[in-house]
């Protein structure tokens, strides 16, 4: 997934924000994700362990402002696009594209 116009981004934001509001909403925006993630990775097809539920976990990088979050299991993408025997069952997309809408209210909030 990527985002464009992080340099406008940027340029918008040290004009007019503390750049501490923008860790917040990074950190906030990414802990809401995470828990998202884990609301939705209910798996009712096969065998389920919560093994995936449990590793999708926030990594805080970039001095706050990048946020990272994602499953740790190394199985998880078959989950997410499936495979020719088992069907997909998407927690990650879903969760990135609602808590993406999200984000982007919260920045233009703070660039006023």
């Amino acid at each position: 997934m990527r985002v464009t116009g992080i340099k406008e981004l940027s340029a918008a934001l040290k004009k007019r924000a503390n750049l501490n509001d923008v860790k917040n909403v990074v950190k906030i925006n990414g802990s809401e994700l995470q828990r998202n993630m884990q609301r939705n990775a209910v798996f009712t097809k096969g065998y389920s362990t919560g093994a995936t539920k449990r590793s999708i976990g926030i990594d805080i990088t970039n001095g706050g402002f990048a946020a990272k979050v994602g499953p740790n299991t190394e199985y998880s993408p078959y989950l997410i696009y499936g495979t020719r025997y088992m069907a997909a069952q998407d927690f990650f997309r879903p969760s990135f594209y609602k808590q993406k809408q999200k984000f982007i209210s919260d920045m233009k909030r703070l660039m006023g």
